[in-house]
C-alpha cells in the first residue's frame, strides 16, 4: 500500500499539478513564496544563544529543532517524493525546514542543497520574523528577515535587534499555520489538530495552544517566571519553548531524554481511565470488563498530528493466581504488531481505489476517525468464559497505550530491528476477581487501597469537568 502506485488525482500532468500546489501557497494575500529569500538573511540560532541560553536550552532537542533532521521525516518525504515525481516536496518541507524552502535551498529533497541554518529546523530566526499570516493550514506564514524580531512583548528593549509586539503570537492561529494540514489537491484534511481546538470548549474558552504547550502546566496554564533574554526584565511568565507534544520516540533516538520524559508525562496526563470488573465469577462463567476512557487533559483529538500512522488503544490482560492467561486483548505479537485489540484509535486513510494507507499524500477520503475528542469519552467492553481449571484470585490488569508508529512502517523504512518503537502507557488500573466463596475479609485484605483509587481517578475526573465548564 505504501507508493506501489499514484493515485488517480496524481496522474494530471505535472504542470497542473505543480500550480495548485503552488497555489495553495501564495494565491491569496501573499504568504512568504518559494525562494524569495536568501538563506544569509536569516540569523543562526546559535548568534541568538549568547543571549536566549535559557530559551535555547528549552528549545535544543525537540521535535521542533528536529523537525528537518528527524530520521523518520527524512525517510517518508524521500517516499513521498518517489511517489509524486517531486512535486510535494515543497508542500511538505514548508513546515519542516521552512527556512531551506524560503530561500529556494529545497529541493532537492535529499538535502543535498541546503545550509546548516536551514537544517535546524523551525529554529529562532524563522519563528521570530514571522510578520504576519494568510491564514491557517500549509504553512501561509509571512516572514520579514532582518533586524526586527516580532514576538508577544510590546516593553522588551535589546540591544542586539529591535523587537515589535504582534498579537498573532498569543494565538493558536499562530500554530495553526502548521498544525493543520490540508491535501494541496484535492483538499482532504490530514491533520486538524487547529480546527478540533477551535471547535472545543477550550477553543469556545479561548484556552489556546501557548497555555498548554509553552507552560509547565501540561494540561493547562501555570505561570513560568524568568527572563526572556540577558539583561531583560523579570516577568511573571516566559513561554517555555520546549514545546513537548506526544513524541517521544524520535527525541529518544536523537539523544534527547529530557525531552522524551516531557512527551511521556504529557501523554501520561491527556487521558483518565475507569473500569469496572465483577468483583466475583465462578469457573466457566462470562465475565464483562467494562472500560471508558476519558480525553481529559488534551484541547484536541487524541492522536493528533498524522494521526493515521499514531496508535492508541487498550490492552487488557486477565490472569489467575499462578500466571495462566485467561484473556489478552491489545497484545503485540512477536514482530511488535498490535493483535486482538477492540480498537485502534486513530485515523485510516484511503487512496484512490478505496483501500486504506498510511500514506497521507496518496489519500483521497477518510475511512475510518477512531479518534477521541477533547472531553469526550469512549468505552470498551470486554467479554470472556472463565475456563474450569483456574487459580484464584484472579488479576484483571487494564492499560491504555500508545506509540508513534507503527513497528511494521518503521521496519520497512529503516530495515527489521533498527529501531524499536517504544510503547508508552498513557494510564493503568488493575482489580482483582475473586471465587465467590472467597470471605468477604480475606477480598478486602488482598486488594488494598483499590477502591480508594477507583474513587480518586472519579473525584478528578469530575472535578476536571467541573473546572472546564
Amino acid at each position: 500500500m505504501r507508493g506501489g502506485f499514484i493515485r488517480n488525482s496524481l496522474l494530471l500532468t505535472s504542470t497542473v499539478l505543480l500550480l495548485a500546489v503552488i497555489c495553495s501557497f501564495s494565491c491569496t494575500a501573499e504568504p512568504t513564496r518559494f525562494g524569495e529569500h536568501s538563506v544569509n538573511d536569516f540569523v543562526s540560532e546559535s548568534t541568538c544563544k549568547q543571549c536566549h541560553a535559557v530559551i535555547h536550552n528549552d528549545w535544543e532537542g525537540t521535535m521542533h529543532y528536529n523537525a528537518y533532521l528527524d530520521p523518520f521525516y527524512l525517510e517518508e518525504v524521500k517516499v513521498a517524493s518517489h511517489d509524486t515525481d517531486g512535486l510535494v516536496d515543497e508542500f511538505c518541507s514548508r513546515c519542516h525546514t521552512p527556512i531551506g524552502v524560503v530561500s529556494g535551498e529545497i529541493p532537492p529533497i535529499d538535502g543535498s542543497g541546503m545550509s546548516d541554518i536551514s537544517k535546524h529546523g523551525v529554529q529562532c530566526d524563522f519563528c521570530h520574523v514571522i510578520s504576519g499570516s494568510d491564514g491557517i493550514g500549509n504553512a501561509p506564514f509571512i516572514v520579514t528577515p532582518g533586524n526586527v524580531k516580532w514576538g508577544p512583548f510590546g516593553d522588551a528593549t535589546p540591544s542586539y535587534h529591535e523587537t515589535e509586539y504582534l498579537e498573532l503570537y498569543t494565538q493558536a492561529e499562530y500554530c495553526g499555520m502548521c498544525h493543520e494540514v490540508i491535501h494541496p489537491v484535492n483538499g482532504l484534511v490530514i491533520d486538524d489538530t487547529y480546527s478540533t481546538w477551535k471547535d472545543s470548549q477550550y477553543g469556545k474558552d479561548n484556552v489556546v495552544c501557548q497555555d498548554c504547550h509553552m507552560t509547565g502546566g501540561i494540561t493547562e496554564f501555570k505561570a513560568n517566571p524568568g527572563r526572556a533574554g540577558t539583561g531583560g526584565p523579570k516577568r511573571d511568565h516566559i513561554s517555555s519553548h520546549d514545546i513537548v507534544g506526544a513524541n517521544a520516540f524520535i527525541p529518544e533516538i536523537m539523544g534527547a531524554q529530557d525531552v522524551a520524559k516531557k512527551a511521556i508525562e504529557r501523554l501520561q496526563n491527556a487521558a483518565t481511565l475507569q473500569v469496572s470488573s465483577p468483583e466475583t465469577a465462578a469457573e466457566e462463567s462470562e465475565v464483562t470488563i467494562m472500560a471508558s476512557i476519558t480525553n481529559s487533559g488534551a484541547g484536541h483529538n487524541i492522536p493528533t498530528g498524522v494521526s493515521e500512522i499514531r496508535q492508541v488503544w487498550l490492552e487488557v490482560r486477565v490472569t489467575d493466581n499462578e500466571g495462566k492467561e485467561i484473556y489478552h486483548a491489545g497484545a503485540l505479537d512477536s514482530e511488535r504488531n498490535i493483535i486482538s485489540a477492540k480498537l485502534i484509535y486513530n485515523t485510516v486513510l484511503g487512496d484512490s481505489e478505496g483501500n486504506a494507507t498510511e500514506s497521507f499524500w496518496l489519500a483521497e477520503s477518510m475511512l475510518e476517525d477512531n479518534r477521541i475528542g477533547p472531553e469526550e469519552t469512549v468505552n470498551e467492553e470486554h467479554t470472556f468464559i472463565l475456563p474450569e481449571d483456574i487459580t484464584y484470585p484472579l488479576k484483571v490488569e487494564t492499560i491504555l497505550n500508545y506509540r508513534s508508529a507503527p513497528q511494521e512502517l518503521i521496519d520497512k523504512l529503516f530495515g527489521q530491528g533498527t529501531y524499536e518503537v517504544p510503547v508508552i502507557r498513557m494510564n493503568e488500573m488493575s482489580s482483582t476477581i475473586y471465587h465467590p466463596d472467597t470471605p468477604m475479609e480475606e477480598r478486602t485484605e488482598a486488594t488494598p487501597g483499590y477502591g480508594i483509587v477507583a474513587a480518586t481517578m472519579s473525584l478528578l475526573l469530575m472535578m476536571h469537568i467541573f473546572k472546564r465548564k
